[in-house]
């Protein structure tokens, strides 16, 4: 992790269009094994309707990620971060903004074939809790240790 600063706040009409890039451009070069015509730009609206989402940005604006959580059930639906920030504390960071974090339990989905998110919930204190089959491929449910 880095120490460069980052600012968490919630996401505006104005970062929709980044926001939706990022979703849309991570998706097809993570999840390469899904046809790509599954992706659409303009999926996020519609993905992240009715849910609570918080950006992460640098001191000068830039978008880094998003994190965009269900309020319902505190289902973390996406978390998804520039290629160019991946592994700089920003999911990390994300993660931590959430309220009560890490007392409060959190779930979400996670493919098995993206190993490279496994590992990094897991080493958030994620676990594995349940499992399913979805159009993207098999995934674990996974919930923070509290």
């Amino acid at each position: 992790m880095t120490g460069r600063p980052i600012v968490i706040a919630p996401a505006t009409p104005n970062d929709v269009p980044t926001l939706a890039r990022i979703y849309y451009e991570v998706r097809l070069a993570t999840m390469t094994w899904v046809d790509p015509s599954m992706y659409l730009t303009d999926d996020f609206a519609s993905h992240a309707a009715g849910e609570d989402v918080l950006t992460a940005k640098s001191l000068d604006g830039q978008i880094l990620g998003f994190i965009s959580v269900w309020p319902a059930d505190d289902f973390i639906h996406m978390l998804y971060v520039e290629p160019s920030s991946q592994g700089h504390g920003v999911g990390t960071r994300l993660l931590q903004a959430l309220p009560d974090w890490p007392t409060r339990r959190y779930s979400l989905k996670c493919l098995i074939r993206n190993t490279r998110a496994k590992t990094f919930y897991e080493r958030r204190g994620f676990r594995v809790v349940g499992s399913g089959v979805s159009e993207e491929g098999e995934y674990e449910e996974m919930a923070n240790v509290v």
